[in-house]
């Protein structure tokens, strides 16, 4: 068996670098450490099922015979459930790691100075042209903006920029970045953001507040959207936006933040020409009036409220359930014939009594568990969310209570499931129009 690791509070670059030693030896097992960066953990539990991890109590440590750690050359950095690999012999170890020094002797290794390990590993993903798909490019370029601070950092070389190109040509979503990866600001976007504040304005808008923001600044100004960010928390408002004019360049950045799935930003920048998904996004648009843009965006946000996305809109249904006494091989079947990662699971009045998922099958050590009924094995402690609920609510639940799916209920039925797939067509504003 051969595993792939990396650190413990483990950041985006780590994320990124175990993701791709899957890519590039494939058939290995992702093991990813019980502590991860705060930074990391809403976007583990929108994206988890994506990639298949597993914790170190999920992996039998007799069967592993290669181990290759990515991100780390230290083995009090490794997770405390894989320290008796430690020294056993017949264990091939194999290090990918931009850290100088470190106490893994590996048989083999991939070493270099660059300021993110993301861009070591991608060199030989291009090397053996092995092909990624637009979430992995998002989260490659996620650890490498995270660990060169935006390609500013001293650490940062002409590779780690090289590598950054390769991932936005193949699709690498920086809105969905600046979503997850909240960037450091300096002074002069403290003083931009101390403007707007001294500035603001609410406006009451179909019972929701706004706030919009204007503002002159010379050249370029990196991060702004997390000034943006930043202002809409402290104004504390439902939305906000900020009209940045660049009087040189004769053009305006429009930037956008919601808290509230009603406003959705993704809808209102498309219509300005530029993008984004419902709670973020931005626009450029050049030698056009920012009272103009004001009116416009106040306009769209008016009516932009009519096209909420609710739970009925993302939601499975009908409902694939199994009863709590169905054995486990028939649930395996039917898993397998319907495509579903998990289905709840009900008694006899069709009261729903717990969920069962792919990721409970490996709780399963024996053959003649696969006999045992599945409520032996199921989850029952079951968070479930209203059908008049918003979508919103439903990804705010899976952060808060990392669960890959929802049951969704009217008057104490199940009428549907929303899962992290859904989630994920919401979030990245993929739902058909």
């Amino acid at each position: 068996m051969q595993i792939i690791t990396t650190h413990k509070g483990t950041d985006f670059d780590a994320l990124a670098s175990l993701v791709a030693g899957t890519i590039i030896y494939p058939g290995s097992t992702p093991v990813l450490p019980g502590s991860v960066n705060p930074n990391l953990k809403s976007f583990l539990s929108i994206h988890k099922d994506l990639f298949g991890f597993y914790s170190p109590k999920e992996i039998r440590l007799n069967d592993v015979n290669s181990m290759i750690i990515v991100d780390t050359n230290s083995w009090s950095r490794l997770d405390g459930g894989l320290a008796p690999l430690k020294g056993r012999g017949g264990i091939e170890i194999i290090n990918w790691d931009h850290h100088p020094k470190g106490d893994i002797d590996a048989g083999e290794v991939h070493r270099e100075e660059l300021g993110a390990n993301i861009t070591l590993m991608l060199r030989e993903i291009q090397k053996k042209e092995k092909m990624i798909t637009p979430i992995q490019a998002t989260l490659f370029i996620m650890g490498l903006y995270e660990d060169t601070g935006n390609l500013t950092f001293t650490s940062t070389t002409s590779q780690d920029a090289l590598a950054a190109a390769y991932l936005l040509d193949k699709k690498a979503d920086l809105q969905i970045l600046s979503t997850f990866l909240r960037h450091s600001y300096g002074k002069k976007q403290k003083d931009i953001l101390f403007e707007m504040i001294q500035n603001a304005q609410r406006t009451e808008v179909g019972g929701f507040s706004i706030s919009i923001a204007r503002m002159d600044i010379d050249g370029h100004v990196q991060n702004l959207s997390v000034v943006v960010q930043m202002y809409r928390e402290i104004v504390n408002v439902d939305a906000a936006f900020a009209i940045f004019r660049d009087t040189e360049r004769d053009r305006c950045m429009v930037i956008g933040r919601s808290n509230l799935e009603q406003i959705n930003i993704g809808i209102i920048m498309r219509s300005l020409g530029g993008g984004g998904h419902p709670g973020a996004g931005s626009a450029l648009l050049k030698s056009t009036n920012p009272d103009v843009i004001e009116e416009m965006l106040m306009e769209m946000v008016q009516g932009n409220q009519q096209g909420s996305i609710m739970l009925s809109d993302i939601m499975s249904y009908p409902v694939v359930t199994v009863n709590e006494d169905t054995i486990i091989d028939q649930v395996a079947m039917i898993l397998r014939d319907t495509g579903c990662t998990g289905v709840p699971v009900v008694d006899g009045e069709g009261c729903l009594k717990g969920i069962i998922s792919r990721r409970d099958f490996r709780k399963i050590k024996k053959e003649s568990h696969m006999q045992s009924p599945v409520k032996a094995f199921m989850s029952r402690e079951v968070i479930t969310i209203e059908h008049s609920r918003s979508a919103i609510d439903a990804a705010r639940l899976m952060i808060r209570h990392d669960i890959g799916r929802i049951p969704v209920m009217d008057g104490g039925r199940v009428i549907g499931i929303v899962t992290r797939s859904d989630v994920m067509l919401y979030f990245y504003d993929l739902l058909p129009d």
